[in-house]
């Protein structure tokens, strides 16, 4: 998985925005203005994604490639190596599931106005 497939699958959804919010090196997306993916573009591809508190348990213990998010809520976001993970299906799951996790967390006249935009 490169950056550019990456940025594209998190793009193709509804009410997702991009950005540089801690400068240069690190590409945040966004659903309702609530980060559900960060990206860092200095060096190998390191993913910080959002999760429920039990599967950020069971991704650390079960993946060699997954670490505790990197300056992020240790509970709630985990980090992921997508080159050493190996598994791009299971990757882009991961990030299914956290933009839904955070959409649903979204007031619902918000909600509404993004899933309004879904073709």
């Amino acid at each position: 998985m490169n950056i550019e497939d990456l940025r594209l699958w998190c793009l193709e959804k509804a009410g997702v925005t991009e950005s540089l919010p801690f400068g240069d090196d690190t590409l945040v997306f966004k659903v309702g203005g609530k980060m559900f993916l960060l990206a860092n573009l200095d060096g190998p591809l390191w993913l910080n994604i959002k999760a429920r508190p039990e599967h950020v348990i069971e991704r650390l213990e079960q993946f060699s490639s997954v670490q505790p998010g990197y300056h992020m809520n240790k509970k709630h976001w985990f980090m992921v190596d997508p080159i050493a993970l190996g598994d791009d299906k299971l990757l882009l799951k991961w990030i299914d599931e956290s933009y839904q996790l955070v959409l649903s967390g979204l007031p619902v006249k918000t909600r509404k106005e993004i899933t309004a935009t879904t073709p």
